[in-house]
């Protein structure tokens, strides 16, 4: 066999295994070690190529934002300023029709924003919104169709975990990947506000019978300025400090972390045993992530080696595609893997196949990255694995709402998700303009 077809053998495995269920990073490596193996015919190249993807890839600096940004999200969760912020904007909302959902979708971008997480959106907001919408007869589909949509917010608003999986896969600035996820994660939250309210005219049943909005007693000015000040500051202090360069991505993880700390300690929410178990949560996830990047790159040098990407560049030069048509390949591929693989599966096994190509059409990487995680993310909300939703269903306390339903809801804001992704494949400035 030629080292390109072995490099193409290698990504066909590699599917296979992380699908029959193997742990990603252990299939990543395992495959590309034995592929470089049987391209070179020495298993000391395999080795040092080994040696060089773990010694050359964890050791970077810009690998602190990991853990930092990690112990700031789970402080964050801890302290409950999800449910805070919630509490706000669904008294400001009641009063709309379907102004809870708006609410929660608001609720989510905004905690998004200083937990970069998914999965901790969709298990926070399970527990506070759908009930709460349950209770006021809304729909149980579009009750966990809603959550479950705008809990990707927080793989796409920074600081995103898959963001930063992404920036190390390409090599660029993690900064410059935050900066560019802002405009289309307000984007797609602008968008789903803008579905609940189009929806709730046009089919009032969509979102449920009897749930004309309803009146409150308005928080007070201190109540809102108590229950939104710190998650203001965070994201101020966070997002503002790398949008002027006052501060790094590192710096601005660890005064996020600092932050966090002090606020879960001047609330009183958070305990010695809590922080503990935050320490070592942190450090789990930071194992886990710095593993999965390791043979990421081990992965990517492999590829390299079999001339892979440039081979796969030349193909589609021969059959003269266009933007478009490449495109159009690109997210069909995305989407279809979404179906199957989890996002950070896909950022891996996909992007490196694909940097060469873009980058000799002459387009922006950052851009790509954007269009690259929200169209992975769309898999969140898709069966068989859709993560989110099996999440949701783990998280309810409902048995009248089964996985069903939790996809059927689901869908509509899958199909919004994919007219943004078209959006700004049409428009990159959306996605780097903010950069110039």
């Amino acid at each position: 066999m030629t080292p390109v077809e072995i490099g193409a053998m290698s990504v066909i495995a590699i599917v296979a295994l992380v699908y029959l269920g193997v742990y990603i990073p252990v299939a990543l490596g395992l495959v590309s070690f034995v592929s470089i193996w049987l391209i070179s015919g020495k298993a000391i190249l395999a080795f040092n190529f080994l040696k060089v993807a773990v010694g050359d890839g964890v050791t970077e600096y810009p690998f602190a934002t990991i853990p930092l940004f990690t112990v700031m999200g789970l402080l964050v969760s801890r302290a409950g300023l999800g449910t805070d912020i919630y509490t706000v904007l669904n008294r400001a909302f009641r009063s709309v029709l379907g102004g809870i959902g708006m609410a929660t979708v608001g609720a989510n971008a905004v905690f998004a924003a200083v937990t970069g997480s998914s999965i901790a959106s969709a298990s926070v907001f399970t527990r506070i919104a759908v009930p709460e919408m349950r209770k006021l007869n809304y729909n149980k589909r579009f009750a966990v169709g809603v959550v479950a949509g705008s809990s990707v917010l927080g793989m796409i608003i920074p600081p995103s975990a898959m963001l930063i999986i992404y920036s190390f896969v390409s090599e660029q600035s993690v900064g410059d990947m935050f900066l560019a996820g802002i405009v289309p994660g307000l984007i797609l939250t602008a968008a789903y506000i803008a579905w609940i309210f189009v929806a709730g005219r046009i089919r009032p049943a969509y979102l449920g019978t009897d749930i004309a909005g309803t009146q409150d007693t308005p928080l007070s000015i201190s109540e809102i300025l108590d229950k939104t000040g710190p998650i203001v500051l965070l994201i101020v202090l966070v997002l503002g400090g790398i949008y002027t360069g006052w501060l790094t991505p590192v710096e601005a993880g660890a005064a996020g972390a600092l932050a966090a700390l002090v606020i879960a300690l001047i609330r009183r929410r958070v305990s010695a045993r809590d922080l503990w178990e935050t320490a070592l949560e942190t450090g789990h996830i930071t194992a886990a992530i710095l593993f999965l990047i390791a043979m990421a790159s081990l992965y990517s040098r492999m590829l390299g080696y079999a001339g892979l990407p440039n081979e796969l560049d030349t193909v589609l030069k021969t059959y003269q595609l266009g933007f478009v048509e490449i495109m159009i390949i690109y997210v069909l591929m995305m989407l279809f893997l979404g179906t199957i693989l989890d996002t950070a599966s896909i950022i891996l096994i996909v992007v490196p196949l694909f940097i060469t190509l873009i980058e000799s059409m002459g387009l922006s990487l950052v851009w790509f990255g954007i269009i690259t995680v929200i169209g992975a993310e769309i898999g969140l909300l898709t069966p068989p694995l859709g993560i989110s939703c099996f999440v949701i269903k783990t998280s309810l306390n409902d048995p009248s709402i089964s996985l069903k339903d939790v996809f059927l809801g689901a869908i509509p804001f899958a199909f919004i998700m994919l007219l943004v992704l078209i959006l700004l494949i049409a428009f990159p400035v959306l996605s780097v303009g903010i950069l110039g």
